[in-house]
């Protein structure tokens, strides 16, 4: 398997196997705390070979810097099934985030965990703007 997209964005959608995304960041900048972002997605695509076809089980923790979650963490379930032909598949998952609060200025890390193993993670630097 592989990671083909993992992006903060203000926006992203899907349709019929396509994955669009607006606005794509790792840092925001704000003159005070609790600093909130009104909508924002983690959008994901990831590509698996042949022999993984079936179930996977996909986990997104969003955390601070003490590794405390953001966020209740995602959880769901990828099914592949693609037909012989294919040499591999594409998956396509968003996960919309509404009223983001982040309670200081700091790093944080959205994770990304593929069937029990730690397969991205990105940085989320929030700063202060004066």
């Amino acid at each position: 398997m592989r990671i083909e997209i993992f992006a903060l964005c203000d926006a992203a959608t899907g349709d019929l196997g396509k994955l669009s995304m607006l606005g794509a960041f790792d840092t925001m900048g704000a003159p005070k705390t609790p600093v909130v972002h009104p909508q924002c997605a983690i959008a994901l695509r990831v590509r698996f070979e042949r022999v993984e076809r079936g179930e996977h089980k996909v986990v997104v923790h969003f955390v601070d810097s003490d590794g405390k979650k953001v966020i209740p963490s995602a959880q769901g379930t990828i099914t592949m099934n693609f037909s012989d032909e294919q040499s591999s598949g594409s998956a396509n998952l968003i996960l919309n985030i509404q009223g983001l609060k982040l309670e200081r200025f700091g790093e944080y890390a959205i994770d990304l965990a593929i069937d029990g193993q730690q397969r991205a993670s990105l940085p989320l630097f929030v700063k202060e703007r004066k």
